[in-house]
C-alpha cells in the first residue's frame, strides 16, 4: 500500500511522474556544483598535462579502487532496495537501505584515512605543499592546482554522499512504520536516483584523479 494521492494530482501516475521529474531536475541542479570544477580540471589537463600525470601518481590507487568497488556494491544494493520497496517488501527494503548506508560510511572512512595520509605527505594546497616530500622530487607548475581540484571535487562528493547516507537511514526508519504513515514505496526509488547520481560522479572522478598518471604504466 502506498501513500494517498495528494489533492493537487488527478491520478497516481501523474503524482509519480511529478515526483520523478522533480528528482531529475534536482539532480541536474546538483550537477552544477561539479561542472565548474570539472571544467577547471579540463583546463588543467590541457595546459599542464605533465603536472596532472605527476600529481595523479601521488594519489592512493589502492584506496581509490577499493572505494570504487564499495560504491558499485552500494548501487547494486540500492537497486535491490528499490525493487523490494516497489514490491511492497518494506522490511527487506529497510534492511537493504541500512546496508547501503553502511557501505557509504565505509567509503567516507576510507576517504578520511586517505585524506590523513595526503595531509601527512604535504599534498594539501597551501604554504606547506611539498610533493617532493612524498618521494617524488618533481614539483611541476600545476601540481598544486591539481590537488586543489582533487580536494574540492572529492570533498564535494563526500558531502553529497553524506546526504545520501542520511536519506537512506531516514527511509529505513520510515519503512518500518505502517504504510499509512505517509511514505510511498516509490520514495526508495527516488532516493535511489540520487544515490546512483552520486556514484556516477565518483565513476567519473576515479579515472580523472587516480588513473591519468598511471595510464602509461
Amino acid at each position: 500500500m502506498s501513500a494517498r494521492i495528494a489533492e493537487q494530482f488527478d491520478s497516481r501516475e501523474q503524482q509519480d511522474f511529478a515526483r520523478t521529474f522533480g528528482m531529475w531536475v534536482f539532480i541536474a541542479s546538483e550537477f552544477l556544483f561539479f561542472a565548474p570544477l570539472l571544467l577547471g580540471y579540463l583546463y588543467l589537463r590541457v595546459a599542464y598535462p605533465q603536472a596532472c600525470a605527476a600529481a595523479s601518481r601521488h594519489t592512493d590507487f589502492l584506496l581509490g579502487t577499493a572505494n570504487t568497488a564499495v560504491l558499485l556494491t552500494s548501487s547494486f544494493l540500492m537497486a535491490l532496495a528499490g525493487h523490494a520497496a516497489k514490491g511492497g517488501r518494506r522490511p527487506r527494503a529497510a534492511r537493504l537501505l541500512l546496508a547501503v548506508a553502511a557501505l557509504g560510511a565505509v567509503f567516507l572512512a576510507v576517504k578520511g584515512f586517505e585524506y590523513r595520509s595526503e595531509f601527512q605527505a604535504h599534498l594539501f594546497p597551501g604554504a606547506g605543499f611539498r610533493p617532493g616530500h612524498a618521494g617524488h622530487p618533481q614539483d611541476l607548475p600545476g601540481m598544486e592546482l591539481f590537488f586543489l581540484l582533487y580536494f574540492a571535487l572529492t570533498g564535494l562528493h563526500a558531502l553529497h554522499l553524506t546526504v545520501g547516507i542520511l536519506a537512506c537511514l531516514a527511509l529505513a526508519w520510515l519503512l518500518r512504520r505502517p504504510p499509512s504513515a505517509g511514505l510511498s514505496n516509490e520514495a526508495v526509488e527516488l532516493a535511489g536516483l540520487y544515490w546512483h547520481f552520486v556514484d556516477l560522479v565518483w565513476i567519473f572522478l576515479y579515472p580523472l584523479l587516480y588513473l591519468v598518471g598511471r595510464a602509461g604504466g
